[in-house]
């Protein structure tokens, strides 16, 4: 059976959502993989690069049908007008509809997977959503199940030829120690593992934990959470069959040596996985939501508020994702 479109929910229309997006279809519409936008048609007619043509469709077979000459809306209509930089609450609710609508279908498997472009937490917040961000409300609408005692999601990075899976995201620099864990350090290497093998199809897949402190602790003599925490979920790693290592100092860990001798590194907090991930390929790098029952990817960027509708916006990131979001779609099936 030939897989369905992928879903791309449009994210906060008064970003530059619509117009990746629309850079994207142009960039793929020949020789895909299809997509089919859950959103508001009028952003993507309005969005800078136009004109765009646009088909209003009734649902993943109809959008696979039209791809090559439109782009496919499933259209769920916005409560207000968009002006271009400036995120509305009044259009919140509609933001949330198009994320679970996408998710909807991929669950159902009307759709091979979800593509999210980015979305603004204030006007969502203003509008009753409680989660972190995309992956916490995806985990909750998929209800993520369990993989050899393992749970997701786990937030993944990946550029050029590295991966690098996170075992806290959004947290303040100051909470990190606290929220590390042996339990945590450990789930986390078992989703990134098993996604490794099922999605990226990796046999024997090799991770490098990394350490927390400078020259990951020295033995204890600089910090002792590579002691007490990381060493001993490496360990565990080891004995649950996953090919770990580590603590492994991080300003040793990402030159191109270092690279070839793991599959992913897990990286103990933001700026230390997505640092490395930045540098080496600024405009391309994709986040992929590990450990859910569904395929999901998404740029790994931002709304761009700053320069929504000026027609300056990059698309590689959205179009890596969507490329990566079929190819993991495809190994599932």
């Amino acid at each position: 059976m030939t897989p369905g479109p992928l879903a791309l929910s449009l994210g906060d229309p008064a970003g530059i959502g619509p117009e990746i997006t629309a850079k994207a279809w142009r960039a793929l519409r020949e020789s895909g993989p299809a997509f089919m936008v859950v959103g508001d048609a009028h952003s993507l007619i309005a969005a800078p690069g136009g004109p765009t043509p646009v088909k209003v469709v009734a649902g993943p077979d109809e959008a696979q049908r039209v791809f090559a000459d439109a782009i496919p809306v499933l259209e769920l209509p916005l409560a207000a007008p968009v002006i271009a930089g400036q995120p509305s609450a009044a259009n919140a609710p509609a933001v949330i509809r198009w994320i679970e609508t996408a998710a909807g279908l991929a669950l159902s498997g009307a759709v091979s997977g979800v593509v999210t472009a980015p979305i603004a937490k204030a006007p969502l917040y203003a509008a009753g959503f409680r989660f972190p961000g995309h992956t916490e409300f995806l985990a909750e609408l998929t209800a993520a199940g369990r993989h050899d005692g393992a749970r997701g999601p786990v937030m993944m990075l990946t550029a050029a030829d590295l991966r690098v899976a996170l075992v806290t995201i959004h947290e303040p620099l100051s909470a990190v120690p606290a929220l590390l864990t042996i339990e945590k350090i450990v789930n986390a290497g078992l989703v990134t593992a098993q996604a490794l093998k099922r999605d990226f199809g990796i046999d024997r897949p090799r991770l490098a934990v990394a350490g927390l402190n400078p020259h990951a602790g020295e033995s204890g003599s600089i910090g002792r959470e590579e002691v007490e925490v990381v060493e001993p979920a490496v360990r565990a790693l080891r004995e649950l069959g996953v090919d770990a290592k580590g603590p492994t100092p991080a300003d040793t860990l990402f030159h191109a040596e270092a690279r070839a001798r793991y599959d992913a590194a897990l990286c103990l907090y933001h700026d230390q996985a997505l640092i490395p991930v930045k540098m080496l390929d600024f405009w391309g790098g994709v986040n992929v939501t590990l450990g859910l029952s569904i395929v999901r990817t998404s740029p790994d960027h931002g709304t761009g508020f700053d320069i929504a509708g000026r027609g300056l916006a990059r698309a590689d990131s959205m179009i890596a994702a969507i490329r990566l979001a079929a190819e993991i779609a495809g190994r599932r099936t």
